[in-house]
């Protein structure tokens, strides 16, 4: 599998999203993505109790820790990789969490629109 550029929606150097849990289709903490990622784990979010209640409702559970798979699970607060799509299908049921535009991979853009995820970035309180 050949990486993609780690290269954020602002046009700079990706940063790490999580590190506890480790995040990212490679899993090195940061939204890498590639071809072979058909999910686009691409957007880094802060998770929050609202969305991962939406996200095992909708049969993605990642708050459930798996020690078979050495996954801590996602707790309120974290920052963690997720499915453009799933972000997406999130802001249209009012569940989305806030964005790390820093931390969000550019080819996100390709399924959500910068202003989007500008209207949910955490950068916005800084």
């Amino acid at each position: 599998m050949r990486m993609d550029e780690s290269i954020n929606v602002l046009g700079e150097a990706l940063e790490v999203c999580g590190e506890n849990p480790i995040t990212g289709f490679f899993r090195d903490g940061k939204c890498n993505t590639c071809n072979e990622d058909a999910g686009s784990h691409t957007i880094c979010i802060e998770a929050s109790q609202k969305f991962l209640e939406y996200s095992r409702f909708r049969g993605n559970d990642l708050s459930t820790p798996m020690p078979d798979y050495n996954f801590d699970g996602v707790s309120p607060g974290d920052s963690w990789c997720l499915c453009a799509a799933r972000w997406l299908e999130a802001v249209e049921y009012d569940m989305a969490p806030r964005v790390h535009l820093k931390k969000t991979h550019i080819k996100a853009l390709e399924i959500v629109p910068m202003e989007l995820l500008v209207k949910y970035a955490v950068e916005q309180d800084q």
